[in-house]
C-alpha cells in the first residue's frame, strides 16, 4: 500500500463520504506540495541545499541562519545560500523534528480498504441524501513508495559524502522491509530489497574505511538470500554482488585466499544462472566477470596457468555473446570487460 502525504489536507482517507458503490467512485492523486510525491522530486524547505537530501542532524549556521546538515555544512567556512561569514554552527532541533515527523507520516499513514467499507457499511454511512450524483472521492496513494522514497534520500546522501545520513534512511527502510516479511513472507521482490538494502549500508561503512562493519552487512545480506530459492534473477545478482564485494575487502586487506573463495562462490551462482537460463545477457556479463576476478586472484597466488584459462573463459563467453542493437549500455560494458580479459592474456605473453 503506497502512502499518503500529510501535507494532503482535504479529503483524507480517514475522513470517507458517505458509502456510494464502486462505480460511482471517484479517484484523484494527490499532489505533495513539496515535491516527495514523484519521481520529479524538488527540493524543499525540508531539504539540504547542499546534499540535496532530506536534512540530517540538521544544523543553522549563525548569525545568517541558514539551515544544512551539519556534516555538510562543517566542510564550509562561509555559508553556500548567502556567503555570510559562520561564526558558529548550532543544532538545530525544531527544523531537525519538523524532518522527521514528515518521514513519518508522509510514508508510514497507510489505509486499509476493507477497514474503510466496514467503518462505510453503517446506517448512517449508508444514507442516501437524495443526490444520485455524488461520488465517494479516494484519494489514490503518492505515486513513491516509502521503500523508493528512503533510497533515493540515501542515494543523494551517499553521493554529497553525507554518510550518516545515507545510513540512517537505509536503516530505517532495512527495518520497513523486515517489518513487510513478518507480514507477507519472503517474497522474491521484498527479499531482494533487503538484500540490496543491507549491501548499500556495507557500502557506506566501506565509504568511512570501517571494513569490518562492511564485510558484517555484506555477510548478513548473503546470509538472508543464500536462503532463498535461485530461480530469481535479481536475487541472485544481488547474492553475488555481496559475495564479490566481501571478496572486495579480502583482497584489499591481503587475504587472497579469502578473496578467492568469495569470488569463487560468486562465480558458481553464477554460472549456475545461465545453467538455468543461457539466454539473458546480464548474465553472462556477471560470469564473466566474475571469471575475471578469480583469475586476478589466481595469478597473484602464483597459479599462471589456472588464471590463464579462466581469463580465456571470460573472453570466450563474452565474443560469443550477440546483444541487440538497443542494449547500448550493455554493449559498452561487455566490449570493457574484453578489452580487460584480452589486456591480462596479452601480459602473460610479453
Amino acid at each position: 500500500m503506497r502512502p499518503v502525504c500529510p501535507f494532503v489536507k482535504a479529503a483524507r482517507p480517514s475522513e470517507p463520504s458517505k458509502k456510494e458503490s464502486s462505480a460511482d467512485t471517484a479517484t484523484i492523486s494527490p499532489k505533495c506540495p513539496l515535491g516527495y510525491d514523484s519521481q520529479t522530486f524538488k527540493l524543499g524547505p525540508l531539504s539540504c541545499m547542499i546534499c540535496h537530501a532530506l536534512l540530517f542532524d540538521s544544523a543553522k549556521c549563525a548569525p545568517c541562519s541558514h539551515s544544512f546538515c551539519k556534516a555538510c555544512i562543517s566542510r564550509f567556512k562561509d555559508c553556500p545560500l548567502c556567503g555570510a561569514d559562520i561564526e558558529k554552527i548550532e543544532a538545530d532541533t525544531n527544523l531537525q523534528n519538523l524532518v522527521d515527523r514528515f518521514i513519518e507520516g508522509h510514508a508510514r499513514i497507510k489505509r486499509s480498504h476493507n477497514a474503510e467499507d466496514k467503518q462505510d457499511s453503517t446506517p448512517e454511512s449508508n444514507s442516501n441524501d437524495g443526490n444520485n450524483n455524488s461520488k465517494r472521492v479516494i484519494y489514490e496513494d503518492v505515486s513513491l513508495e516509502r521503500g523508493a522514497f528512503l533510497v533515493q534520500q540515501a542515494m543523494r546522501a551517499f553521493r554529497a559524502q553525507n554518510i550518516e545520513s545515507a545510513k540512517s534512511r537505509l536503516c530505517l527502510c532495512a527495518e520497513d522491509i523486515r517489518g513487510q516479511l513478518e507480514t507477507m513472507g519472503n517474497t522474491s521482490e521484498l527479499c531482494s530489497q533487503l538484500g540490496a538494502v543491507l549491501g548499500m549500508l556495507g557500502d557506506c561503512c566501506r565509504a568511512t574505511g570501517d571494513a569490518g562493519s562492511a564485510v558484517s552487512y555484506f555477510e548478513e545480506s548473503v546470509e538472508f538470500l543464500s536462503k532463498l530459492p535461485r530461480n530469481d534473477q535479481e536475487i541472485t545478482h544481488t547474492l553475488t554482488i555481496s559475495l564479490n564485494k566481501i571478496g572486495d575487502l579480502k583482497y584489499y586487506d591481503g587475504d587472497l585466499k579469502a578473496a578467492r573463495s568469495y569470488y569463487f562462490q560468486s562465480l558458481n551462482v553464477r554460472r549456475d544462472a545461465v545453467k538455468d537460463d543461457p539466454n539473458v545477457p546480464s548474465q553472462i556479463l556477471d560470469l564473466a566477470v566474475s571469471f575475471a576476478k578469480v583469475a586476478d586472484v589466481d595469478r597473484n597466488l602464483g597459479d599462471e596457468d589456472v588464471a590463464v584459462d579462466e581469463f580465456q573463459e571470460g573472453i570466450k563467453l563474452l565474443e560469443s555473446l550477440t546483444l541487440k542493437s538497443e542494449d547500448t549500455g550493455l554493449e559498452q560494458r561487455r566490449l570493457s570487460v574484453l578489452e580487460f580479459l584480452k589486456s591480462q592474456i596479452a601480459e602473460k605473453q610479453t
